[in-house]
C-alpha cells in the first residue's frame, strides 16, 4: 500500500502531491494545523520563518489514516527558512516511521537548503530510496507536473 503525506500552503506541494498520488495509486494523507498561519506576502517569510527558528510544533487537525499502515512513503513539503515546514516537525514528533521505503519532495523558489537532510535525521531507520525538488511551482506547473510523473517513472512505481 502506497501512501502520499504532505503539508501545503499555498497549493504548490498539494499540487505535486496529488500528481504523485495519482500515478502511484496512493492514498493521500493532508497535515492540516488547527490554525494555518494567515500571513501573505513578504510577512510569510517573516512569520513562517520564526516558526522554524523556534522549532515550533503547531496542533493538527486528526489523521484519516495510519502512515504505520503502509510500506512505500512519499512525504512531501514546501521550504520554509532552508527546511522542512513546522506541521512536518509537528507529524515526525506523532509518528515514529520505521523500515518504511519513503521518498521526500520539497517546492521550493530555488533554495531548498537543508530540507532534504533535516527530514532524513527526523526518519531515521528508513530506507531512502528517492529525493525531488520541484522550483517555482505555481508558475510552472505543466513543467513541474511532468516533472513528477518522470521521477516515479525512474523510480520505477508506475507499472
Amino acid at each position: 500500500m502506497n501512501l502520499v503525506i504532505y503539508y501545503s500552503f499555498e497549493g504548490s506541494t498539494k499540487f505535486i502531491a496529488e500528481t504523485i498520488a495519482q500515478g502511484i495509486s496512493a492514498d493521500i494523507l493532508e497535515l492540516k494545523p488547527e490554525k494555518e498561519l494567515k500571513s501573505h506576502g513578504f510577512s510569510k517569510y517573516i512569520w513562517g520563518g520564526r516558526q522554524v527558528v523556534m522549532k515550533t510544533k503547531p496542533k493538527l487537525l486528526s489523521y484519516d489514516k495510519n502512515p504505520n499502515d503502509y510500506n512505500l512513503i512519499f512525504i512531501g513539503t514546501p521550504v520554509w527558512a532552508f527546511t522542512f515546514a513546522p506541521p512536518l516537525r509537528t507529524f515526525f514528533s506523532q509518528v515514529k516511521l520505521q523500515n518504511k521505503n519513503i521518498a521526500i519532495f520539497c517546492c521550493s523558489d530555488g533554495g531548498r537548503g537543508k530540507t532534504f537532510e533535516n527530514m532524513k535525521q527526523q526518519l531515521p531507520d528508513n530506507n531512502f530510496f528517492g529525493e525531488m525538488e520541484f522550483v517555482r511551482t505555481s508558475k510552472n506547473r505543466e513543467e513541474n507536473r511532468k516533472k513528477a510523473i518522470e521521477w516515479v517513472k525512474e523510480l520505477k512505481l508506475f507499472s
